[in-house]
């Protein structure tokens, strides 16, 4: 199989299973505890814990281990909610159902920002949307464009209004550089499978001296702002991964990456007609494609690359199944019909370009199987009911 679904979860790197593998195995005590197992435990999660805020520019005191991406956001949403008083909060239409949801549950007003046809946010709307607002929560890159959207400029107008903000930087950490003083954010969130770590463990950054509220409460782990017995092995995988990120993100680094979706855009935009990318292509990340396909449903393209042997995404792995268009998409006012064709492919820099090249080959086979299965003048292909 060659994976290029990278921006719905990545393989864990050799080196990080390795360092991984004494504390599923042997060194399994609590680190909470007084002796000296549970002190060497204490020591790997304080290790790591520098691991990962290195990789972000922050301080060590300043990251709270959690048990998912999902976590860290709910966590950052619920502190916000609870401290900061009346007013809107202010997100993207674009942003992560694990955003989405939390601000459902929120007794206050919502405003959601629209997106241009890049998928960026409208700054200028943005900056409508503070007046009278009480924080804003906005995603650093979109999981399934990867449009990478303006945070520093949305942390400078927040701060301008005297509002705090929270990113949901999920897809972008270990993708491409980010370091949370330059882009002046309070809270940001983080998940360890989305840059070669393991699942079941993410992060918050808390900036230093901002109040916060828990979510979770009972023995005080974490500072006590996030209680509960610390996943050592996950965490210890999440500071392995968090330095392996921080060695590759050089400017050879994100380039190699780039080099093999561009191989792949290149191939695919010459040899098959009807493609649209969608997303603004001077802001996106260096792993993500996201193209729509004339004539073709996203849902039979992805049977057929699966039988090729690609496995690739229509959007967001939270969403597989909904049977819905991307509201990311619509919000870009791409028409229902489009959003319906549309694949993402995110590749790795565990891809090389003989893989890229490979895909391009499946799925020019499978658009051309597609279409003329469906025949000239009909419509799409339906595998699936709206």
């Amino acid at each position: 199989m060659i994976y290029a679904d990278a921006n719905a979860t990545t393989p864990i790197l050799p080196e990080v299973l390795d360092e991984m593998m004494p504390w599923l195995r042997d060194e399994y005590a609590n680190p909470s505890g007084s002796h000296s197992a549970a002190k060497r435990a204490r020591a790997a999660i304080d290790r790591a814990r520098e691991q990962v805020a290195a990789l972000m520019g922050a301080e060590p005191e300043e990251i709270v281990f959690t048990g998912c991406g999902t976590e860290s956001v709910n966590m950052a949403l619920h502190s916000f909610d609870a401290l900061c008083g009346h007013g809107a909060a202010v997100i993207s239409a674009i942003e992560h159902s694990a955003v989405l949801r939390c601000a459902e549950n929120f007794s206050r007003e919502v405003r959601r920002v629209p997106v241009g046809a890049g998928g960026r946010l409208e700054l200028q709307a943005f900056a409508t949307a503070l007046e009278g607002a009480a924080f804003v929560s906005i995603m650093a890159a979109n999981n399934e464009t990867g449009v990478i959207q303006p945070l520093r400029e949305v942390a400078e107008l927040a701060r301008a209004s005297g509002l705090p903000v929270h990113s949901d930087a999920v897809q972008a950490v270990g993708k491409i550089p980010l370091d949370v003083r330059e882009i002046g954010v309070d809270l940001l969130s983080l998940s360890a499978h989305k840059f070669h770590g393991p699942k079941g463990v993410g992060a918050l950054y808390i900036r230093s001296g901002l109040k916060f509220e828990p979510l979770l409460r009972g023995g005080g782990q974490e500072a006590g702002r996030r209680s509960g017995t610390e996943n050592t092995a996950g965490i210890v995988g999440m500071g392995a991964a968090a330095a392996c990120a921080a060695r590759c993100l050089t400017e050879s680094g994100i380039s190699q990456a780039t080099s093999i979706r561009d191989v792949f855009e290149k191939r695919v935009l010459t040899e098959i007609s009807g493609i649209v990318p969608n997303g603004d292509p001077a802001n996106r990340l260096p792993n993500t494609s996201h193209l729509s396909f004339e004539q073709c449903d996203s849902a039979g393209l992805l049977i057929l690359l699966d039988e090729a042997g690609v496995a690739c995404s229509a959007g967001s792995a939270c969403m597989t199944g909904k049977q819905k268009p991307s509201h990311v998409q619509l919000a870009m006012g791409i028409p229902e019909i489009r959003a319906k064709s549309s694949l993402r492919f995110g590749f790795s820099r565990l891809n090389t370009l003989e893989e890229a090249h490979a895909v391009a080959d499946a799925l020019k086979k499978a658009v051309e199987k597609l279409r003329h299965v469906q025949g000239p003048g009909v419509g799409p292909v339906v595998v699936y009911s709206a």
